[in-house]
């Protein structure tokens, strides 16, 4: 039986004299974790360097395979102890009675005026992604990425430039109890005044062996823009930001052997006058994740049933995600030339169709040969 700590313990205690071990996959650490913990997999356990002079706090997603890896630590003389419940638990413990709206509007128009706030109002312009009388739903996962953007809208609707709507939309797909709860308190501290509607995607796609996330991500597509419409609304609004776009058309030329990118804003195919707009097209990763830091937010990353028990999403049968994959290649070239993420954003602007040996558009292919010899 592993010896517990729970949230409330561990926020009062002082862990200096601590190792706390995070088992969940590299993409969740990356996310979000507690402050000071170390990305140690299961698989990396036997090889890490694990100090025996220290508690050692060990934690997965949902407290489902931490207490077994606690007994064994135990077992091999460590002064080891499982964090009930979770980094779940501990997100649940953070977010209660919690008000930051201040601090976090504060934060929005000095700190990060430049970096984050400024990009979302140049693409904004640039991409006409907001027109007087728009009514948009910004679509909220739960993530850092949209709970931002959601901030970002109150910020504009502010400068009452012209007028437009929003509503705040969240769709739950089947979280789990601890994730709602998440949810709902970071949009009840931020002020961000939440429709939340219901669906059973999770469970539609639980035992679907192929691309399931890819699944996944269509129904909820299809489902918000469903209940968008049904509120009035002509545009969805999601969080993609910049490193999603260059890392998509990275993706489309390494694996899908086509030059592609995310784009701005889409008309709808199957929700006649529907637009998706991506009002962080120009916002980068990182400042994203300063913000939170920043701030002292925490937030959920997909809750879906793959990662609830602890595994990571996974495509084809791998354990790494291709956009994981796309991600690493992007940091490594950066080390070489640190322009290159701007780069290959701009590679998908300055597309020279005179060198280019063949094209789509509307479905029609277009080959250099049609008009060499005119």
């Amino acid at each position: 039986m592993s010896k517990k700590i729970t949230a409330g313990e561990l926020d009062k205690a002082d862990t200096r004299n601590s190792f706390i071990i995070d088992l969940r996959d590299p993409s969740a650490f990356e996310y979000g974790h507690i402050k000071g913990a170390v990305n140690i997999p299961p698989d990396k356990l036997e090889s890490a360097d694990i100090p025996k002079d220290k508690q050692v706090i060990v934690y997965c997603k949902a407290g489902i395979i931490s207490g077994d890896i606690t007994d064994d630590l135990c077992g091999k003389g460590f002064d080891a102890w499982e964090l009930e419940g979770g980094y779940a638990e501990w997100l649940r413990f953070k977010m209660e009675n919690r008000m930051i709206t201040e601090q976090v509007e504060l934060s929005l128009r000095k700190k990060f005026k430049k970096s984050i706030w400024c990009k979302f109002t140049k693409a904004i312009n640039e991409y006409q992604l907001v027109q007087p009388g728009d009514k948009i739903a910004v679509c909220i996962s739960g993530g850092k990425d949209s709970m931002l953007m959601a901030k970002l809208f109150q910020e504009l609707k502010r400068h009452d430039k012209f007028p437009f709507e929003v509503v705040f939309l969240v769709m739950d797909p089947g979280y789990s109890p601890q994730n709602r709860q998440v949810i709902e308190r970071n949009a009840q501290s931020m002020s961000i005044p939440v429709h939340i509607f219901e669906s059973t995607i999770f469970e539609s796609v639980f035992n679907i062996e192929k691309n399931p996330c890819y699944i996944c991500a269509r129904m909820r597509r299809g489902y918000l823009y469903s209940k968008a419409k049904e509120l009035g609304c002509n545009k969805i609004a999601l969080g993609h930001h910049f490193d999603d776009v260059i890392e998509t058309i990275l993706m489309g030329m390494l694996y899908g052997g086509q030059v592609q990118t995310m784009m701005p804003k889409l008309h709808s195919t199957n929700f006649e006058g529907m637009e998706l707009i991506r009002p962080l097209y120009l916002v980068r990763e990182d400042d994203i994740k300063h913000w939170r830091d920043y701030n002292d937010l925490y937030f959920i990353q997909c809750a879906c049933k793959f990662t609830d028990t602890c595994s990571s999403c996974q495509e084809d049968g791998q354990s790494v995600s291709k956009r994981l994959e796309i991600k690493k290649l992007i940091a490594q070239l950066k080390t070489i030339n640190p322009q290159v993420e701007k780069n290959i954003f701009r590679s998908v602007e300055n597309v020279n169709l005179s060198t280019v040996i063949a094209y789509k558009q509307h479905g029609e292919v277009h080959n250099f040969l049609d008009t060499y010899d005119n």
